[in-house]
């Protein structure tokens, strides 16, 4: 007998990691739970409008912006130690 051959665009592939898409992201869990759900939102207004809708009954954690597949608040921490040597909390209160 022949061994069942392995279709190969069955799945994600284990070793790349997922690229996330441009957008606000927030993740929504179930009071109590380990995981949840993450939404993408367009906008900071739409992000910050949905989680307040779930706040109520659920627990909410913004993940922030995400550019390119980065987040934006990890770039701009990694741009102002290159540029200035300085720790990364200061330079975006100064962007502020």
């Amino acid at each position: 007998m022949q061994a069942a051959k392995i279709n190969k665009n069955m799945g994600r592939p284990p070793i790349l990691p997922k690229k996330k898409k441009d957008g606000w992201y927030i993740e929504v869990r179930n009071k109590g739970a380990k995981s949840g759900l993450i939404l993408i939102r367009d906008s900071y207004e739409a992000m910050m409008q949905a989680a307040r809708q779930y706040e109520t009954t659920k627990d909410v954690i913004v993940l922030g912006e995400h550019k390119s597949g980065k987040r934006v608040e990890d770039s701009l921490k990694k741009e102002a130690k290159k540029k200035f040597g300085i720790t990364p909390k200061k330079y975006l209160m100064g962007k502020n």
